[in-house]
């Protein structure tokens, strides 16, 4: 009798690509483009051939097209180079808010980059899914260092050096990305430039730095009426699947508030880094510090939103998670005295997993945007 063959499993609704445009081994990643020499690196491209049709012949894969263009733009200051890798109608999220349009991206650059001249971009990790025909997925972690010796839109240079990281993701086709969703960790940024980060906060609000305010905070999932936050249940039995642990993770921790499925999936020597260059090095660390955020918002609706993840073929994973979130300011925390005010959150996550398990998380989310949120309104 011929055997039936397995029944594929569904594709989840997370997932930003099909399973199989699922990166299943290392030849494309940044851990073997960092192989060679500083020139080979920056300047000729190296690492595998990877099927890059639509792009620049220059770029053998599209690690090699993220690095190289960054430090194109950023460090060689080759700033008009945008119009040829971003699309005239790139949408980019980034930490206030929706900007729409290449000019608009062209634009900002310029500022950021005659505010810190001297600015550095180091690739720290590259988490990528797709292909040229469905288009790349990039999730791009950089370290940012410079020195403020140029005006912004924060003041006069203060002379005083960042070193920051930020995580990018970008969707790439045809050698132009056409949308990004980028944390900037601008609250570390401006902290590091000496100000205090309410004071600014305040400041923003009061001169109009604002987002949407009708982000329909009404829209909330987690309890549906009065019901109960759906139970995080992997969606069938078989082999460990991303989608359905990070998935079904988030929901029994963020959204039914069960903190015990946190020492099922994390290691005790968690290594977290998070955001205005929060590091912890433990699980009991980052619990507290998410106890801390529920107990500050505790109605707060987490929501996942696009997922892709690269793999080792040995075991390892690592995803990165794109999400947001809602509540209202109705406990005491680090934002001060409850305000009442509905706000939004919107991040990435970066995990590493080993096994089962993730060992790493380096999270973004909007944070000096939420304390702009939660400010006073301005004397009229």
């Amino acid at each position: 009798m011929a055997k039936v063959p397995a029944k594929a499993k569904p594709e989840h609704a997370l997932l930003a690509v099909p399973r199989e445009l699922m990166p299943r081994d290392l030849r494309v990643s940044l851990h073997d483009y960092t192989r060679g020499g500083t020139d080979r690196f920056l300047t000729n491209g190296q690492g595998a051939k990877q099927d890059m049709t639509g792009f620049e012949d220059q770029y053998v894969n599209i690690i090699d097209y993220i690095v190289r263009i960054t430090h194109r733009i950023w460090e060689e200051k080759d700033i008009g180079y945008i119009y040829d890798t971003y699309a005239h109608n790139c949408r980019v999220w980034d930490d206030v808010g929706l900007q729409y349009g290449r000019d608009k991206i062209v634009a900002d650059t310029t500022h950021t980059i005659n505010a810190f001249p001297d600015v550095k971009l180091y690739a720290d990790e590259v988490i990528w899914a797709g292909d040229a025909e469905h288009g790349f997925h990039t999730s791009h972690r950089t370290v940012i260092k410079g020195t403020n010796t140029g005006f912004s839109r924060w003041g006069p240079p203060t002379m005083r050096p960042v070193n920051v990281w930020c995580i990018a993701n970008c969707v790439a086709r045809e050698n132009e990305i056409f949308e990004e969703h980028v944390q900037y960790n601008l609250g570390a940024m401006l902290q590091q430039l000496g100000f205090d980060l309410r004071a600014l906060a305040a400041t923003a609000r009061a001169i109009g730095i604002e987002t949407d305010p009708l982000f329909a905070a009404s829209g909330r999932t987690r309890v549906p009426g009065q019901g109960k936050p759906a139970h995080g249940t992997p969606r069938g039995d078989g082999p460990f699947d991303v989608a359905d642990f990070l998935c079904s993770m988030t929901q029994d921790v963020w959204n039914r508030r069960m903190l015990s499925r946190l020492t099922r999936a994390y290691a005790p020597a968690l290594n977290y880094q998070g955001p205005t260059n929060r590091s912890y090095r433990s699980l009991a660390q980052y619990q507290s510090a998410l106890l801390s955020l529920l107990a500050m918002f505790p109605d707060l609706s987490f929501e996942p939103e696009a997922l892709y993840y690269m793999e080792d073929g040995k075991g390892t994973t690592w995803s990165s998670l794109r999400w947001s979130a809602t509540g209202s300011h109705g406990g005491f925390g680090p934002y001060g005295t409850p305000t009442g005010r509905e706000v939004r959150i919107w991040g990435i996550t970066q995990h590493k997993i080993e096994g089962e398990t993730i060992t790493e998380e380096w999270m973004q989310f909007n944070e000096f945007d939420l304390l702009r949120q939660l400010a006073p309104d301005p004397v009229v």
